[in-house]
């Protein structure tokens, strides 16, 4: 089974570029698999779904910021 996603925004705060990338690789992996347990009636709890789609907007605000945090021109440089 998959590993266990971290949920912590703290947490998530500390990941290298890469392993946000991988971390949101892996959510989505899950909601996949949570989708097609619900399909197939073997979901037991379906709290899950919106959980992880949380989660997969959680880490895709993040890697946004940094995104843009990595874009924005240094103070003072501006003419």
């Amino acid at each position: 089974m998959a590993k266990k996603l971290k949920t912590k925004t703290a947490d998530i705060r500390k990941l290298s570029d890469q392993d946000l990338s991988q971390e949101l690789g892996e959510a989505y992996r899950r909601l996949f698999s949570l989708r097609l347990q619900k399909e197939t009636l073997q979901l037991t709890n379906h709290r899950e779904l919106p959980r992880m789609r949380r989660q997969i907007a959680r880490l895709k605000t993040l890697e946004h910021q940094r995104r843009l945090a990595g874009a924005a021109a240094p103070p003072g440089t501006a003419e």
